[in-house]
């Protein structure tokens, strides 16, 4: 029976003559398997009109008050009966020949430190909670202009720093594998919906390994595009100056993302530094050839890194499937100081937050702020030139060296965390193999190489230790190089079969 048949029989005839009980089971059943296509399936199944856009959005509705009350990975839910409405005119709008784009009617849900117009952009803090966005960021209105139907928001850390995903406004949200764990952040929500599958695709950004961190822990795809290839200017954007975060795509699998980041990115003459180049559609990309790649395996960097046991282990088993199918693994370090290296990401992220004293030097909005980013702010205090002008010195020296790498390897590899999930109750590790960490996010360290030199990161999954937690790959590409990068990881997938283990979901603690 093939799908356009399952759905008709199921919704029509078997219902029909089905007991109450039977019902139920059957419209569960359909429910399951619309939520369990990729995003790209689903989108060729809506355009085809072999499912209607309210079935879809009733499966994942069904899904989302069946398991988000548990994982909390989405918030500022739109109510039902607006998102039905809205599905039902995209069904009209395909009756009548009108196709708006690859997103034609998919449930969407964006990431709260994203505007989209018409919805609450809280960004994870009590002093902005309920504030309704009036226009869309641009990667959004591009996602909208795609056809895609928001439903709300994804959950993110407090203004998206940290890697734990919890503030005071919505509460934590949980691994999709363990909701006891971590979801990672602080595209957190958005990797926890995807791995639940309470969406089909969803939109993050990165800073501090912010869509990579959270992809590894839910293994999922997320894709740090290179600099400058996913703009998201504003009125209050700092054009040359804000070089360290970036929006970006991820996905289920590396089709999905691909086709996400074909949305996102793109010139935008508001964005002066915006990348020119394009990215071409999802057809015109091709796999890899794993024989032919040369792989650098920077590890821990020679141990200066300190990991939680098993990391390496697992991400290094991973990368012997890559050897097995023919390619290169060498171990490389950059010749680089890294000590040095922290501190000009220190420097700089400080730097980044000297904005946010107005928030800081009010009493009562000052109380409402976390510790962590009252100690960002802090540290940008006083900051001088020369202090930046060193930041950025050892920044472009940085660049310099993995560029050096490059030229002996294709891509270059590490772990893409320093930990395994840990327990949700925890905010951020005091040690890592027993080694203090000196600050709130010096357990992520390992993500800032890709940050910093502004390169394109694919995390992609390395598989599971003997407790079920999710841990991923760093793969670093060239500047500018998007699309090898995502043709490798086209090839990894293939090699590989971590993506097919899904969560079994818990309705209850």
């Amino acid at each position: 029976m093939d799908r356009r048949d399952f759905l008709k029989k199921s919704t029509v005839l078997g219902l029909s003559l089905a007991s109450p009980a039977t019902r139920s089971l059957e419209l569960k059943t359909m429910a399951e398997e619309i939520t369990s296509l990729s995003a790209s399936s689903l989108s060729r199944a809506i355009r085809s009109r072999e499912v209607a856009c309210e079935e879809v959005m009733q499966a994942y509705l069904q899904r989302i008050h069946r398991y988000n009350p548990v994982y909390n990975a989405i918030v500022s839910l739109v109510d039902d009966a607006d998102l039905l409405s809205q599905a039902r005119l995209a069904d009209k709008a395909l009756q009548k020949g009108e196709y708006w784009g690859w997103m034609h009617g998919m449930p969407h849900a964006v990431k709260d430190l994203a505007d989209a117009r018409g919805l609450a952009s809280s960004y994870g803090s009590p002093i902005f909670a309920g504030t309704v966005a009036t226009q869309d960021s641009l990667p959004i209105a591009r996602i909208r202009a795609q056809g895609a139907i928001f439903i709300g928001k994804t959950n993110s850390p407090e203004f998206g720093l940290g890697s734990q995903t919890y503030n005071a406004v919505f509460g934590t949200t949980r691994n999709a594998y363990n909701p006891a764990l971590i979801a990672g952040g602080s595209s957190g929500g958005a990797a926890v919906s995807l791995a639940a599958q309470l969406v089909p695709v969803a939109d993050g950004s990165d800073m501090m390994g912010s869509l990579r961190n959270p992809a590894g822990f839910n293994n999922v795809i997320g894709f740090r595009p290179s600099q400058g290839r996913v703009p998201s200017p504003s009125a209050e954007s700092k054009l040359y100056y804000d070089q360290l975060a970036t929006d970006g795509p991820m996905g289920r699998n590396v089709e999905d993302t691909i086709r996400l980041l074909g949305t996102m990115a793109g010139y935008d003459s508001r964005a002066p530094l915006s990348l020119r180049d394009t990215i071409p559609p999802y057809e015109e990309f091709r796999p890899a050839e794993l024989n032919k790649l040369r792989i650098g395996w920077m590890g821990d960097y020679q141990g200066y890194l300190p990991m939680e046991a098993g990391v390496l282990p697992l991400c290094e088993s991973a990368m012997q499937q890559l050897s097995i199918n023919g390619t290169v693994v060498e171990n490389c370090t950059p010749d680089y100081d890294m000590a040095r290296l922290w501190k000009t990401w220190l420097t700089l992220r400080h730097w980044s937050w000297s904005d946010a004293r107005p928030l800081y030097d009010n009493p009562q909005t000052r109380k409402l702020l976390k510790p962590e980013l009252q100690w960002e702010i802090e540290g940008s205090f006083d900051m001088t030139a020369a202090r930046i002008s060193e930041a950025d010195k050892a920044r472009s020296d940085w660049y310099r060296a993995l560029h050096k790498l490059f030229e002996r390897h294709d891509l270059l590899a590490l772990p893409t965390a320093q930990v395994f999930p840990f327990s949700a109750d925890i905010h951020w590790p005091k040690a890592v193999n027993d080694k203090s960490m000196d600050t709130y996010h010096r357990w992520m360290e390992v993500v800032i190489g890709g940050t910093l030199a502004g390169l394109p990161v694919v995390n992609l999954p390395a598989g599971f230790d003997s407790d079920g937690r999710p841990m991923g790959i760093q793969f670093i590409g060239p500047m500018g190089q998007d699309r090898k990068v995502l043709e490798f990881a086209m090839a990894y997938e293939a090699a590989t079969n971590h993506l097919d283990k899904r969560p079994a979901l818990a309705e209850k603690l």
